[in-house]
């Protein structure tokens, strides 16, 4: 194939992905990578008009924003492993079900974050949140493993969140503590995690319904 980087990515793009990017990810642990050395990752933005209303509190439009992204990410990464398998390589979709196998209730195995910072398409901000330059964190991703010789990006390794405050202000569980992330930090070092679930769910369960789950979103509106 002539360029299977840009074929791929334009396939991806034109079943609706917002940003694709591709990672070196043969150094992470064997396990979180399926056996696999490179990643690619799939994003789709939210709409303006979906994130401006939750400025006060999560809404139901947020909420079936969210799920609808969830959907159509799922069948974008099934799409490309499928893609990939077609054109002789091994893939593996990292779809909500595959993930939610390893998963506990704070936190992903490997979260797709991790491969996105790897493709250079972002870097990890104070809410542990991917923060990528175009959207900020107004995207959900997903990722799929792969053995295709792709032409990776470049790893964000530094934070560029600076002395923004922005989404430590905004949170309402003060989840958030206002560290910049370095290489290798622990997410707890700069994020709580049980404090964000808990009360993300109360807001959920007033402002939406019992049975929406964790729905709050203040840290992308900012």
């Amino acid at each position: 194939m002539e360029n299977l980087s840009e074929t791929l990515r334009e396939y991806i793009k034109e079943r609706g992905a917002t940003l694709v990017g591709f990672a070196d990810v043969s150094e992470l642990p064997e396990r979180e990578r399926c056996g696999l050395p490179r990643g690619v990752v799939v994003a789709i933005k939210y709409e303006k008009d979906e994130i401006r209303g939750i400025a006060e509190r999560p809404t139901a439009q947020y909420h079936a924003a969210y799920q609808r992204i969830n959907t159509q990410l799922d069948a974008l990464v099934r799409d490309c492993e499928e893609w990939l398998q077609r054109n002789g390589f091994a893939a593996v979709a990292r779809t909500l079900d595959f993930v939610g196998a390893t998963e506990t209730e704070h936190a992903s195995e490997f979260p797709h974050k991790t491969i996105a910072r790897l493709a250079g398409l972002g870097w990890i901000g104070k809410s542990a949140l991917l923060v990528t330059e175009e959207y900020g964190s107004m995207i959900r991703i997903s990722t799929v493993m792969t053995d295709a010789p792709l032409d990776v990006g470049t790893p964000t390794n530094e934070s560029r969140c600076g002395d923004c405050m922005a989404c430590t202000n905004a949170c309402p569980a003060g989840a958030v503590q206002g560290k910049n992330w370095t290489l290798g930090c622990e997410r707890d070092e700069i994020f709580d995690a049980v404090k964000c679930r808990k009360t993300a769910r109360e807001l959920s369960d007033e402002y939406i319904s019992p049975t929406a789950g964790t729905i709050c979103g203040k840290c992308i509106f900012i």
